[in-house]
């Protein structure tokens, strides 16, 4: 039996699960220390898988359109911070300062992969051109993340240390791994391929164990005592306003550009999208531990939403009839083509 559209999937439960968990139990001392070296282990893995996974052939089919790529990190990288600092006076007396940050955080991050494909393929978009763009976006974010971040929440508690130090550790933790699964791929890439179970499992396991961590040290910290329900329930608001103003200027923009129906719907969902997997390794690296658990709330909300929306919007994009151009042909400007 199909699940309805509005209930969350068995990934968001368990990530409720694990905030519970954290609340009622969280770890101190040695066994902190112990959970947070697995998890350390365990997002090296997890890029290391991702590195092997990647095909090279896929990012190449779509990596010479590169209008469409650049309007993507244009509304990844630009709109969202703007969006984020522009609609502060209207969005900070919703919650707290603590999450204020995390909501500036949400905004710097790179957009999803595996989501952003999967809606694309669903509606009928340029699957390859989504390849390209969502993985050039996650590679950069590597890079352009931290940068923003020292830049847009530097007067806010939390973000400490130089950019370029933080750089470096997200290269470390996460470029690195990913690099050597590139650099393995052709050895181990069939065997990935065939066992995508395993990747999926340290992919969830790897981003439950950092909510885990997180949230054991925001609760040692006193984080539940600090957010009032009505920040939450503010919280909600601000990312269902985030993400409809985002969909709304990347449609209208790709639309006014003179893209095709298959390129706006890849423009669409690659940028409006904000990934989980790459920005709660990211707020470990970038935070203090004490502010990671309130840093990575809005973010874990806003990835929920986001997938409800846009998989309403991908079957319903995706009902309708295929236009007559071909999708690999797309050059990203023109009319649909004549009957």
């Amino acid at each position: 039996m199909a699940r309805p559209k509005f209930l969350p999937d068995n990934f968001t439960l368990a990530l409720v699960g694990t905030v519970i968990i954290a609340s009622l139990l969280p770890c101190r001392g040695g066994a902190a220390v112990a959970f947070n070296w697995i998890t350390n282990v365990a997002i090296g893995l997890l890029f290391f898988l991702h590195g092997a996974k990647l095909s090279r052939e896929a990012i190449l089919a779509g990596a010479t359109h590169w209008r469409l790529h650049l309007l993507v990190l244009i509304s990844t990288f630009v709109m969202f911070p703007v969006l984020g600092l522009a609609l502060r006076p209207v969005l900070s007396p919703l919650v707290t300062p603590a999450l204020y940050t995390g909501i500036l955080f949400l905004c710097t991050l790179p957009s999803t992969v595996q989501s952003s494909i999967a809606f694309t393929s669903m509606a009928k978009g340029n699957v390859p051109a989504a390849v390209c763009s969502a993985s050039a976006s996650s590679l950069l974010g590597i890079f352009i993340t931290p940068a923003l971040v020292s830049l847009m929440v530097s007067d806010h508690a939390g973000a400490g240390g130089s950019p370029w130090h933080t750089v470096g550790n997200i290269v470390l933790q996460l470029l690195v791994p990913f690099v050597a699964g590139q650099l393995l791929r052709p050895a181990i890439g069939k065997w990935v391929d065939r066992h995508k179970a395993v990747l999926k499992f340290v992919d969830q396991g790897s981003i439950l164990l950092v909510v885990y961590v997180a949230f054991s040290e925001a609760v040692n910290e006193g984080i539940w005592h600090s957010i009032p329900l009505s920040a939450l329930g503010g919280l909600v608001a601000v990312n269902i306003v985030l993400l409809a103003v985002a969909l709304l200027i990347t449609a209208f923009a790709a639309k006014r550009l003179g893209f095709s129906r298959a390129d706006q719907i890849t423009i669409i969902f690659c940028g409006s999208k904000k990934s989980l997997a790459s920005g709660i390794p990211m707020a470990k690296v970038i935070f203090a531990a004490h502010s990671v658990g309130a840093v990575v709330l809005p973010l874990m909300l806003f990835h929920q939403i986001q997938l409800m929306v846009c998989a309403v919007l991908a079957q319903r994009w995706g009902s309708r009839k295929t236009m007559a151009e071909p999708v690999r042909g797309s050059k990203g400007v023109g009319a649909p083509a004549r009957r």
